[in-house]
């Protein structure tokens, strides 16, 4: 896929006409990470958004104690660092890279003159707000409603998709930042769902057996 098409299947820029689409590929920039290759810091001065080409890009914070808590897991096609672009403000979270990827960054002042030039496309943008507010909102339904091991059961489900097997993309103390929860906490929950027959576990590879099982405790 080409960065025509990947920029065109993006949330945020899926109804640019042909010429505001070349136009950002013609300002981005590609830009490879190593894993743990850290592209902004929370409260770092902002001017760009990014566009996965490759790999995977995790968005967190870090509180005091200097623990991570995973916001999103970004894969290709994803668009991430956005927030900026609308209230010029600094980075609101982290984003580094869980393994070698690549990003396509766009310069936020030519994002600016595609929307000058067709405010329409500013539905998009609204779009995509909502999106990012549904997802904000999810998460704090979790985070209250959800104890320890139902949200370990709902990421393990999300980060397996449709498939039944699959290898853990994070690492166990990544999960348990996008968890919200301790790594010893995160892998009581995994060995209860083991012992109950639930899923099968072979170093990072998974398989889920009783998917329903798993759902209902995620609800």
């Amino acid at each position: 896929m080409d960065d025509l098409e990947l920029l065109a299947r993006s949330e945020l820029f899926s109804a640019f006409g042909d010429e505001a689409l070349h136009g950002l590929v013609s300002a981005a920039r590609r830009l490879r990470c190593e894993r743990n290759y850290v592209l902004f810091e929370e409260d770092d001065e902002a001017s760009e958004l990014f566009v996965v080409r490759s790999g995977r890009i995790a968005v967190g914070r870090r509180s005091a104690e200097g623990k991570e808590s995973l916001v999103a897991l970004m894969d290709k096609g994803d668009l991430f660092g956005e927030m900026a672009l609308f209230d010029k403000g600094t980075r609101s979270a982290t984003a580094r890279a869980l393994e070698r990827s690549e990003v396509l960054g766009i310069p936020y002042d030519v994002v600016h003159e595609a929307l000058d030039a067709s405010p329409q496309l500013l539905w998009e943008v609204v779009s995509l707000l909502a999106v990012r507010l549904r997802s904000t909102d999810s998460a704090l339904t979790d985070a209250m409603f959800l104890d320890v091991t139902g949200r370990t059961a709902k990421r393990l489900l999300e980060l397996a998709g449709d498939q039944d097997e699959f290898q853990l993309p994070i690492t166990q103390e990544e999960l348990a930042g996008l968890v919200g929860a301790s790594r010893e906490r995160v892998n009581k929950s995994i060995a209860a769902f083991i012992r109950l027959g639930w899923i099968e576990q072979l170093d990072r590879r998974y398989r889920i057996l009783a998917r329903d099982r798993l759902a209902q405790r995620s609800r």
